[in-house]
C-alpha cells in the first residue's frame, strides 16, 4: 500500500477543473492506498487577505471534499494550519534551498505577470509545498501539469537534504493523469477562478446552466464537421468512457450536429452525476459539527506522522542537542 498525498487550496467555489483534475483521483486513491489529503490554507495566504473569507473558504472546501466522496474515516484528511509542524519543517528545508532553484519557478513568474504582488510567501511557495509532502512521507503525489515543476523541486530538496544530513525523507514520485491534467474552462483556457471561466459544482442550477451554454464554440455550419479540439468536446469527454468518447467524436465529424443541443446534453449529464453530491453537501452545511470533528481527528493523525519526520530532521541537523548529549 502506497502513501498518496495531495492538497487543494481553499480559493473559492469548487469547479469541474478541481474535481476532474485532482479531487476525483483522490477519492479513487483512498480505495487501495493510504491517502493523506488536506486543505492548504497556509498557501492561500499568498493571495487571500480577508480573514473571514479564508475561514469560510477553508470550511467550505472541506465540506465540498467530503460531499464528493472523500471518507475521513478511511483516509487522513485535515486542514494544513492545524498541523503547525509544517512551518518549522519549512524553515529547516529553506536552509538547504538555493535561491536559484526558486528563481526558476515558472508558476511564480506567471503569477507576477498576472499582477500578483511579489511577496516572500509567494516566492518561497515551493519550500512550503515540499514540507507538506516530505513531512508526511508522501510516496505518490498526484499533480497537474502546472504543478509538475514544484514536485520536481520537492524531489530536489529531499535529495539534497538526505545527501547533506542522512536519509530522513522519502523521495516522492509524481502521478500525472494525462487525460485530465488540464481541464479547459468555457473559453478554452485552463479552468480557473482567476480567469472567470469556470463551471461550479455547487452553484445554483441557473448559474451552472448558463455557464454550460456559454462554452465557446466556432462558427462551423450545421452541415459541416465540428472541431474536437474545443472546450465543448473536451469537457463532454470528461463524463464519458472510451466508447462514449468515440461516439461523440463520430457525432462531431458528421453533419447535422447543433452545438446548442450538445451543450444541453452536457448540462444534463453534469446534473445527473453531481445531484447526489449536491444533496450531501446541503446535509453537511447543516451539520458542521460533524465536519469539524472529522477534521480534528485527521489533524491529530497527520500531526503524529509529521512529528516523527520532524524529529528525525531535527536530530539529523543537530537541533536536538540536549537529547544527543545524554
Amino acid at each position: 500500500m502506497k502513501r498518496v498525498l495531495s492538497g487543494i487550496q481553499p480559493s473559492g467555489d469548487l469547479h469541474l477543473g478541481n474535481y476532474f483534475g485532482m479531487m476525483s483521483r483522490m477519492i479513487k486513491y483512498q480505495e487501495e492506498n493510504d491517502l493523506f489529503c488536506f486543505i492548504v490554507n497556509y498557501h492561500a495566504l499568498t493571495t487571500i487577505k480577508d480573514k473571514d473569507l479564508l475561514a469560510s473558504n477553508t470550511l467550505n472546501a472541506a465540506m465540498d471534499f467530503i460531499a464528493l466522496g472523500l471518507d475521513p474515516d478511511r483516509s487522513t484528511f485535515w486542514i494544513q494550519s492545524d498541523v503547525p509542524q509544517v512551518c518549522e519543517s519549512t524553515w529547516l528545508l529553506s536552509n538547504i534551498v538555493n535561491v536559484g532553484l526558486l528563481d526558476r519557478a515558472t508558476s511564480y513568474k506567471d503569477k507576477l505577470a498576472r499582477g500578483m504582488s511579489a511577496n516572500v510567501g509567494l516566492y518561497s511557495y515551493p519550500i512550503l509545498m515540499a514540507s507538506d509532502i516530505l513531512l508526511f512521507g508522501g510516496e505518490i503525489v498526484p499533480v497537474g501539469k502546472d504543478q509538475k515543476q514544484h514536485l520536481e523541486m520537492t524531489r530536489d530538496i529531499a535529495i539534497r537534504f538526505n545527501q547533506t544530513f542522512g536519509e530522513v525523507f522519502v523521495i516522492p514520485e509524481p502521478d500525472i493523469d494525462q487525460t485530465t491534467q488540464l481541464v479547459p474552462g468555457i473559453d478554452g483556457q485552463k479552468m480557473s477562478k482567476s480567469y472567470g471561466n469556470m463551471i461550479p459544482i455547487f452553484g445554483s442550477e441557473k448559474l451552472i446552466r448558463n455557464q454550460f451554454m456559454s462554452i465557446v464554440t466556432d462558427s462551423a455550419g450545421i452541415d459541416e464537421p465540428k472541431d474536437t479540439n474545443t472546450p465543448l468536446f473536451q469537457l463532454y469527454c470528461l463524463f464519458l468512457n472510451e466508447t462514449g468518447r468515440k461516439e461523440l467524436a463520430d457525432r462531431f465529424a458528421s453533419p447535422g450536429l447543433r452545438y446548442g443541443d450538445v451543450k444541453k446534453e452536457l448540462f444534463e449529464c453534469f446534473w445527473n452525476q453531481f445531484e447526489p453530491f449536491r444533496k450531501k453537501r446541503d446535509y453537511l452545511s447543516n451539520h458542521k459539527d460533524f465536519v469539524l470533528e472529522k477534521l480534528k481527528m485527521g489533524s491529530e493523525k497527520a500531526g503524529s506522522v509529521a512529528e516523527i519526520y520532524l524529529k528525525k530532521a531535527r536530530e539529523a541537523m543537530g537541533l536536538n542537542y540536549g537529547e544527543s548529549s545524554v
